[in-house]
């Protein structure tokens, strides 16, 4: 009997690590509009996320930010990042700066379904994932 506990115990275990241990792979191939950056909504309605194997492109205001990206125990690892330095007006690049601040501090993510959200101490982005023809035919 105490071998079964155990060994239930420890299949439990081992599931319950490797639950959201996939290392970021359902996110691969992705793109997420920002819905709202810091409460408020986005100055460009082109602002998004895009997830590749091991790359992560970002594009809120008039620049662009990308880098590598990996996934650690709920939060989204990422950096260290390029980006072009385009003058923008202010809404956009401030909200720039809040993503860029908000990406390099190994944020919390939590994704259900089509929405994710990003939050660190002192930013926090909710995203809504782009749907694309083939992103339509997986969920079929």
């Amino acid at each position: 009997m105490h071998r079964l506990v155990l060994l239930l115990a420890c299949t439990l275990g081992i599931a319950g690590c490797n639950a959201g241990a996939d290392g970021g792979s359902h996110l691969t191939g992705s793109t997420w509009h920002f819905e709202r950056i810091d409460g408020e909504r986005p100055a460009s309605e082109a602002a998004s996320l895009t997830f590749s194997k091991d790359h992560i492109g970002v594009k809120v205001g008039c620049n662009r930010l990308g880098g590598p990206w990996r996934m650690g125990e709920e939060r989204l690892i990422a950096g260290p990042f390029t980006q072009t330095e385009m003058a923008c007006p202010t809404p956009a690049w401030s909200q720039e700066k809040a993503v860029g601040s908000l990406l390099v501090a190994t944020p919390r993510i939590e994704v259900e379904g089509n929405r994710m959200t990003l939050q660190s101490r002192g930013h926090t982005a909710q995203l809504v994932r782009k749907h694309t023809p083939d992103s339509d035919a997986k969920d079929r």
